[in-house]
């Protein structure tokens, strides 16, 4: 039943950032063409399907709100295009596709990761009818903070700090906070983006919160053990490359059985949460459960 959700919820969100993006034919067309490779090339978009999930929990009707919830995908994959230059990862695979940098030239994937966030806070900040602006201030407020430098970027950057000193004694919460930061901010923000949107109580959001910050943490983990267990092929990506790069990751940092551990916890986390928020459409403890037992 999770498998017909999931693809009903992100059929919508294609829908929507295909109708959004610029033409391809926009001047200057590469810039636009380089965008939509990007974004339109694949992908489970659990960021936007996590803030629908929130929207419908706390009672909403999520139509009205799908441009600013596709917004969530652009932000993510704008982090995917910067991720993969040569700078920083120097990949050549994303989404079983050659990376943007890699079709339309290092520059063009600069600027196209650029747009792609400019474009995110363009759809964050278009007026929603039937929501308040303050509310939705809040919403924005929320998603800027999440991926500041204090939030991804700063767990990227701490990314980077980790990877370059050699032989210095590997931290568990050194790595929680690498984790926490440049990957589970941005999915709670999305998590709370749907609550707030939706006009959540404040023991929603709480919940809410809990169970974005739960799963979270959960899904690097799940993508730290699979970078480790299985193939590019199936992962879509360049599989092993953490390890290659000397990355801290959980299976290197505290081993495979304490990783499946703590995923196991926070697993229970996010649906004790999930379960506390009710709501007559509830799917979030069925969508933790499939990030955490995903295989790509």
């Amino acid at each position: 039943m999770i498998d017909d959700v999931l693809r009903e919820r992100r059929a919508a969100v294609e829908r929507t950032l295909d109708a959004n993006l610029p033409a391809t034919d926009t001047p200057p067309a590469v810039i636009h063409e380089a965008m939509r490779y990007a974004v339109l090339g694949g992908g489970k978009r659990i960021r936007p399907i996590l803030a629908i999930a929130a929207a419908e929990a706390a009672g909403a009707s999520v139509e009205p709100l799908l441009v600013p919830i596709a917004a969530l995908e652009l932000i993510h994959t704008y982090s995917l295009v910067h991720d993969d230059l040569p700078a920083l990862d120097d990949d050549d695979l994303r989404r079983g596709r050659k990376t943007t940098h890699v079709v339309f030239g290092e520059a063009m994937g600069i600027l196209a990761g650029d747009a792609l966030l400019t474009e995110a806070f363009s759809w964050l900040s278009r007026p929603i009818p039937g929501v308040a602006a303050e509310r939705q201030l809040q919403a924005l407020r929320v998603v800027a903070e999440a991926i500041d430098s204090k939030g991804m970027i700063g767990g990227q950057v701490a990314d980077l700090e980790a990877t370059d000193s050699a032989g210095a004694q590997p931290s568990l919460n050194h790595l929680r906070f690498i984790h926490r930061n440049k990957t589970g901010k941005l999915l709670g923000a999305s998590v709370l983006l749907g609550g707030i949107l939706a006009g959540a109580s404040g023991e929603k959001l709480a919940a809410l919160e809990t169970y974005g910050s739960s799963l979270g943490l959960a899904f690097q983990i799940v993508d730290d053990l699979l970078d480790q267990e299985e193939s590019s092929a199936t992962l879509g990506k360049t599989a092993g490359k953490d390890a290659a790069q000397g990355k801290l990751t959980y299976p290197s940092v505290v081993g495979v059985e304490a990783a499946r551990t703590e995923l196991a916890a926070l697993l229970e986390a996010a649906v004790r949460s999930a379960n506390a928020i009710g709501g007559s459409v509830n799917y979030l403890a069925p969508i933790a459960r499939f990030i955490c037992e995903r295989r790509s």
